[in-house]
């Protein structure tokens, strides 16, 4: 299973030389466990960029989408597949008790916030509500679930027969604890990111910026590792960087965390690919 990742910012970045190692672009993983079928894991501006390396050989998309902040939703009316017949769309995310998944799409990909409707598009995109649990994709087992974020949030597991991603890219473990306790029956995400091969999750704060920022749904850099470590992922993917932070900060602040022998750390930027279960 190969994962690229396109845009890995919590929000869009100014762009420049300070952002050029880890990329300004918001939200947005590519998933491979089978070539002619691409899973694209939020809509974020990242995702302009991965329209570019689409091949002709792909016949179905999946883009699984998290939640509705506009982080992990600018890039999606600028996807390409969207605008081609050829390829079988589905698009898996969340309803509100008021609202469901089409409505929501309808109210961003219309004027005035855009000039082409869900339903004029040439793919005729096939919505789904993610179900609490597990569902299959071609050549994977999808599980998901709901986390800790405001507002309606799911958090997805995919597995691919060799190896495993769990992704979580707007997560906060525990609401208001600044460390994570000893007991997965207290910390949201748990059951989904047991024991994976790669974690994908959330890492926006300094451990000093959390406190004023409790509620927000998002990790520390100190909580993120505790949550890879209680949960025994083998390898952690730091997400959904601080917009604030630029390169040199983002070096300084993973510099300093304590990371445990048997955790591999990975921080993510753009055009980076981990092969999983190879």
């Amino acid at each position: 299973m190969k994962v690229r990742v396109w845009g890995a910012r919590g929000s869009l970045a100014v762009s420049g030389p300070e952002y050029f190692k880890y990329g300004g672009n918001t939200s947005c993983v590519e998933l491979r466990a089978i070539d002619e079928h691409l899973v694209v894991l939020d809509a974020g501006t990242g995702l302009r960029r991965l329209s570019d390396s689409i091949g002709d050989n792909v016949s179905r998309v999946d883009i699984l989408l998290t939640h509705f902040h506009v982080d992990h939703l600018f890039g999606f009316g600028f996807f390409s597949v969207l605008f081609r017949p050829d390829v079988e769309v589905h698009v898996w995310g969340p309803s509100t008790q008021t609202m469901g998944l089409r409505a929501r799409l309808n109210r961003m990909l219309s004027p005035p916030l855009f000039p082409v409707r869900v339903p004029d598009l040439p793919s005729r995109p096939i919505l789904h509500e993610p179900p609490v649990g597990t569902f299959e994709l071609p050549g994977l087992e999808v599980t998901a679930d709901l986390v800790s974020h405001p507002g309606r949030t799911f958090g997805y597991r995919l597995d691919d027969g060799n190896g495993t991603v769990c992704y979580l890219p707007d997560h906060e473990p525990v609401l208001g604890w600044e460390q994570i306790p000893d007991d997965p029956e207290w910390v949201s995400g748990t059951d989904l990111a047991a024991g994976v091969d790669l974690l994908i999750h959330d890492a926006q704060y300094r451990d000093d910026e959390y406190p004023e920022r409790v509620g927000w749904g998002h990790s520390s850099t100190s909580q993120v590792v505790a949550f890879a470590q209680l949960v025994e992922a083998r390898h952690l993917l730091a997400f959904h960087h601080d917009p604030g932070h630029d390169d040199w900060e983002l070096d300084a602040m993973w510099e300093k965390v304590e990371v445990p022998e048997d955790l591999r750390l990975s921080v993510a930027a753009e055009g980076q690919t981990h092969l999983v279960g190879a």
